[in-house]
């Protein structure tokens, strides 16, 4: 059987709210197209109240799109609803376990309701692999939030599905919780498995993923690959230790200047207009010595700013 060249499509799908008593008719969706490479990790980020959760609850079966087409694994999710459903497994923003059941209970319970044959489930290989091999037997409610959390990426894993959506899924975790967590998602990736992530922590989105699209409002921004995306702001910081430390930030022709501890201040320029060369010859024709210098790129989170700010 050939592999589908994309995870996920949507094309022209669309979530209409009807109005109540007390809310109006709200649009969530209007009109999203996103292809999802196969095999690749794949950033889906945006404002609160963008859509993101609403795109992930069509995908997962939880609410009814008002028009437009999405296949999963090359199954359409009208037509073949059941087989669309058993290709993705979900990791929700909300933490959902039963607190009497223990983890390996909750995980053959999961594992029932997708049909796994008995021989077939990888209770306590994806249990330990999540490192929860240990709390197997004590009760959900005893578990920390990190726990509970990577049970949830565990349970969604118990029918081996080729897409993985986790919808952020490092909320509350602490730093050690979170690297672990990522290892296994990293090396299901390398096993072949499509990663789907929704964060606000942007700085792990730019790390991870692959490609991004980033959503506001209802619309597709911008969906592009990482480096792609953060080639989008043209504007660069020199920052700039002088020998004698500054109390106010210098002004130069052409440039914004800001003062930064220790006395040093930063230069900000767009690559389009200028250079750092210039920026020096700037510095220097105010009087300044340079002692030292670095320069600093942009990050997703200026991306982020930039293309929602402009989409508001």
């Amino acid at each position: 059987m050939d592999l589908p060249e994309f995870a996920i499509e949507a094309r022209g799908l669309t979530k209409t709210y009807a109005a109540t008593k007390t809310t109006p008719e709200m649009r969530a969706l209007k009109g999203i197209d996103l292809a999802i490479p196969r095999g690749s990790i794949f950033g889906l980020l945006g404002p609160n109240g963008a859509g993101k959760s609403t795109f992930i609850n069509i995908l997962a079966g939880l609410c009814q799109k008002t028009s437009g087409e999405v296949s999963i694994w090359d199954r359409n999710i009208d037509q073949r609803p059941r087989d669309a459903r058993a290709a993705i497994g979900v990791v929700p923003q909300e933490i959902s376990a039963d607190p009497f059941f223990t983890p390996k209970e909750s995980m053959e319970v999961a594992a029932g309701m997708y049909a796994v044959p008995r021989a077939e489930r990888r209770t306590d290989e994806l249990l330990a692999a999540l490192g929860l091999a240990d709390k197997a037997y004590a009760y959900v409610r005893q578990l920390s939030g990190g726990m509970k959390r990577r049970l949830m990426v565990a349970k969604a894993m118990v029918h081996n599905p080729p897409v993985l959506i986790l919808d952020e899924p490092t909320a509350g975790v602490d730093v050690e919780l979170r690297k672990q967590l990522w290892n296994y998602v990293l090396e299901l990736n390398r096993k072949g498995v499509t990663i789907v992530l929704t964060t606000h922590y942007l700085e792990e989105a730019q790390e991870l993923c692959d490609q991004i699209a980033i959503i506001n409002r209802g619309e597709v921004v911008v969906c592009e690959p990482t480096t792609t995306l953060l080639r989008r702001m043209d504007t660069r910081m020199v920052l700039v230790t002088p020998e004698e430390p500054l109390t106010i930030a210098p002004t130069l022709a052409g440039f914004e200047t800001k003062l930064l501890k220790a006395g040093g201040f930063s230069v900000t320029y767009r690559t389009g207009q200028s250079s750092v060369e210039q920026v020096l010859a700037a510095v220097r024709a105010a009087g300044l010595h340079i002692k030292d210098i670095s320069t600093e790129e942009p990050d997703l989170e200026d991306v982020f700013v930039s293309l929602t700010s402009a989409a508001a």
